[in-house]
């Protein structure tokens, strides 16, 4: 038998495997509710953060479905995509959602504080179009991403470090997958892109400031503020 690589297995995945096993053997039948998130995350003993990417992960895959203030439900099997793990094709070996804003958080809040220092005049000119784009977006009650995402990669490119730059983009390769797009339709609001938005105006201001320490408290709160709006509970208690 010839030797095979290993596969590394994050642990929201490990989670999400041995949910499965439990659905597959019928543990879990169908239409019936997962215990709650607090409840598995103490069974588990880990995070509840680690247990809301694993079951968001099963909902890509198909075994769950989650009814955010209600639960987590096993869906029938026949609804289950082949294969039951979808993992090496709609599923990359991506960062769980929560990995991948503290990530950003180091990495970004530094690219702000730079750009800060290095911005163009023109390259301001671009954040503020970005900027603009997400407003514009939110208007039309339009999920402002790809506003978004140009304006962390201009900031990215003002930090005058190509290799952050290209970091930043990898990164944001990973924050548009599924297991992340999926958590933020859960939790997205208007009113929520809305604040998100105010941020990143703070943002762009103390890089027009020529202030670094502004610039990267700026960022470092956004990214919190971030990882705060996708941590409720799916449950109601």
């Amino acid at each position: 038998m010839p030797i095979q690589a290993l596969e590394p297995r994050r642990l929201y995945r490990q989670i999400a495997d041995q949910i499965a096993a439990l659905i597959r053997r019928g543990e879990f039948k169908p239409g019936s509710r997962l215990p709650p998130e607090r409840d598995l995350a103490k069974q588990l003993g880990v995070s509840r953060p680690s247990v809301r990417e694993a079951l968001i992960a099963l909902e890509v895959e198909g075994f769950v479905e989650v009814r955010i203030g209600s639960g987590v439900y096993v869906t029938s099997a026949g609804s289950r995509r082949a294969g039951g793990r979808v993992g090496k094709a709609a599923l990359p070996p991506d960062s769980g959602p929560f990995e991948l804003i503290e990530a950003r958080r180091l990495v970004e809040s530094e690219c702000a504080a730079q750009a800060a220092r290095y911005a163009s005049a023109a390259q301001m000119r671009r954040m503020k179009a970005a900027l603009a784009t997400m407003r514009t977006d939110g208007r039309r009650n339009v999920v402002p991403l790809e506003g978004d995402q140009r304006f962390h990669e201009c900031v990215a490119d003002a930090s005058g470090n190509s290799a952050l730059a290209m970091l930043v983009r990898t990164l944001w390769a990973q924050r548009t997958g599924p297991l992340f797009l999926r958590l933020e339709h859960h939790f997205d609001t208007p009113a929520l892109w809305s604040a998100a938005i105010a941020e990143h105006q703070a943002i762009l201001a103390a890089i027009e400031s020529r202030d670094p320490g502004a610039a990267r408290a700026a960022m470092r709160r956004h990214l919190d503020m971030a990882a705060r709006r996708f941590k409720v509970s799916f449950n109601r208690n």
